[in-house]
């Protein structure tokens, strides 16, 4: 598996971009040819996406991991005084499209992976992951997506959709990038990844394929996995993006997902 060394950590995908040197710099994370294009969320594996919104107005990609759990960066929870939201302060929209959606939860509780840095060093991006307990099950036709244990190697393909804040009200994805590698620190490893994202695509499943295309016996997934949620962009024509594997929330909503070992 590829390991890169002093990687620099641009912007994240929900707050601002890096005013120098970017191809647009109001959108950090999309390379010079954009990839993205308009995928059909009513189908897998887009259909586990939500959008996650709170009280003050963020607003953030999530993807659901069990009937009442969804996973998304913490960057998104927290206020202007840089302490995270109540539960109570935070929405999930399922089927989201156009100003419409399919169905509302509410936030129970949440789990963060904390302390997390808001000068956003590679250690503090480690722990950029919140769990979202719902006060209800998901919609019916809408499954939880399984967790990979293991970073994809570097080459692996991938795929990188959410609601962008170009294109809000639709999900918009890259389904032809690729890992590149992990980077190493002292809290855990980062995924490194090139698949274009920008802001408001923070918290979105970077999706890798089963080994075997399998889901589980009832289809949940069609063969679709969770490989680490998106939190970062590097601004530039050739950027390497940043998402936290999925090993280091796992255990947090373990016992409520399938996993994939």
């Amino acid at each position: 598996m590829a390991i890169l060394r002093g990687f620099l950590v641009a912007a994240p995908l929900f707050v601002a971009a890096l005013p120098a040197a970017a191809q647009n710099p109001l959108l950090p994370g999309i390379g010079a040819q954009d990839r993205r294009v308009v995928v059909d969320a009513t189908h897998a594996p887009w259909n586990s996406l939500v959008k996650v919104q709170s009280n003050l107005g963020a607003r953030c990609t999530g993807v659901l991991v069990a009937p009442r759990r969804v996973v998304t960066a913490a960057h998104c929870l927290l206020n202007r005084a840089q302490r995270f939201l109540p539960a109570s302060s935070l929405h999930v929209l399922f089927g989201y499209e156009r100003g419409e959606y399919r169905q509302h939860r509410a936030v129970a509780t949440l789990e963060t992976g904390g302390p997390y840095d808001k000068e956003r060093r590679l250690d503090g991006l480690v722990g950029d992951w919140a769990v979202l307990t719902l006060d209800g099950d998901a919609p019916e036709g809408m499954p939880p997506l399984p967790l990979a244990r293991v970073p994809p190697d570097a080459g692996t393909p991938l795929m990188l959709g959410g609601y962008s804040q170009d294109r809000a009200h639709l999900v918009t994805a890259d389904t032809a990038c690729a890992a590149r590698g992990i980077n190493d620190t002292d809290r855990g490893p980062l995924l490194v990844h090139d698949c274009d994202g920008t802001r408001g695509v923070s918290g979105a499943a970077l999706l890798v394929r089963t080994s075997s295309g399998d889901g589980r016996a009832d289809g949940a997934g069609e063969g679709w996995a969770v490989a680490g949620i998106a939190v970062a962009a590097v601004s530039g024509p050739n950027p390497r993006n940043i998402a936290v594997p999925s090993a280091a929330f796992v255990a947090a909503v373990e016992g409520n997902t399938p996993s994939l070992r």
